[in-house]
């Protein structure tokens, strides 16, 4: 017979490297026909993060995102980053990016507020033009400016900036610290159904609650957590690392190591949690690698509310499954054979 079950799972997941430096740097230049090209040493690896780091230049320098080009990955070129790990591109890159761009759009205030008649703190910057605060129509256009500091004012408009999460080291003594700059927060349900005569278990589907604080690109995160979601199911029930008596792995191909595929996954409903982390760029944190923890425990826990039975190793294969069902039935007949005295 097939059982249905749903299973509960929250986390909390830090963001960055624990107490030691994990850097990054950037540098923004305002181009004169309007455009910025960033460098930034973090690489892309399919997560998107250059579109949402080009967003952030963009955000701050008033321009559009596809007028920004992003160079990374390119150690003769572009400034340190620690890394794409670590879920910290957003929230370590990002930061050092917007305060290249900030800088970068100083002197393009710098240069404006004479033109203009104010000074540079009465200007702001959107929809590619810079604009006195309170009165749209006195305005110049970015392109126009980023000119005029290039070719009169002789300062081009160029920004370079690092930023590295504040940490408190712990104490040796009582632990006490401040090991992290911020913290991303997240539940996910799952609903299984599980075959109680071969333990064999499917995925029905998977609701996912993720606070990664304002999100730049929330289609970006929907797919992050849908990826996720796809590692965590593998984790849950297929994926396993198995040797033969000599230490050798037997299964060393995707021939025979299972992954899941787009036939297994389930039905996916992403809530995003919008929060404000005042640290973070426009009050972004991070969304990559916490998007998997807890989809294992929420499906495990399925599993247990559809037959009864606690799985405690992974993955939880059809073989696991049915023998802790039988290890369950059995245990459950002997309490109640083993209790005399109690009420029918």
């Amino acid at each position: 017979m097939k059982r249905r079950g749903r299973g509960i799972a929250c986390m909390w997941y830090p963001i960055g490297f624990t107490v030691s430096a994990n850097p990054s740097a950037a540098t923004v230049k305002v181009n004169e026909d309007g455009t910025a090209t960033v460098l930034t040493g973090t690489v892309e690896t399919g997560q998107g993060s250059l579109t949402v780091l080009g967003q952030i230049a963009a955000g701050e320098l008033g321009v559009a995102t596809d007028d920004v080009h992003v160079v990374s990955g390119d150690t003769d070129a572009t400034p340190m980053d620690t890394g794409a790990i670590a879920s910290r591109t957003t929230y370590v890159t990002g930061n050092a990016i917007r305060l290249a761009a900030a800088r970068a759009r100083q002197i393009l205030f710098e240069t404006a507020a004479p033109l203009l008649g104010v000074v540079p703190g009465e200007l702001v910057a959107h929809d590619r033009r810079i604009h006195v605060k309170g009165y749209p129509q006195r305005s110049l256009a970015i392109a126009e400016v980023a000119h005029r500091a290039l070719v009169i004012t002789g300062e081009p408009p160029i920004g370079s900036a690092s930023w590295n999460p504040p940490t408190v080291a712990l104490d040796p003594e009582t632990g006490q610290g401040k090991p992290f700059s911020t913290y991303v927060y997240a539940t996910q349900i799952a609903e299984v159904e599980v075959d109680d005569e071969t333990g064999e278990v499917e995925v029905l589907r998977i609701v996912a609650s993720h606070d990664c604080g304002t999100p730049i690109n929330p289609m970006l995160v929907e797919g992050q957590i849908e990826g996720g979601i796809a590692m965590g199911i593998g984790f849950a029930l297929q994926e396993e690392i198995l040797f033969d008596a000599a230490g050798r792995q037997v299964n060393p191909s995707l021939t025979n190591y299972i992954v899941p595929t787009s036939l297994d996954m389930p039905e996916i409903e992403v809530d995003i949690v919008t929060s404000y982390d005042p640290t973070g760029p426009f009050g972004a944190k991070g969304v990559g690698e916490p998007t998997s923890v807890p989809t294992a425990a929420a499906i495990l826990n399925a599993i247990r509310d559809a037959v009864g039975a606690r799985v405690t190793s992974l993955p939880a294969t059809a073989e696991k499954v049915l023998a802790a069902i039988r290890e369950n039935r059995a245990g459950r007949a002997l309490p109640d054979a083993a209790a005399p005295g109690l009420p029918e």
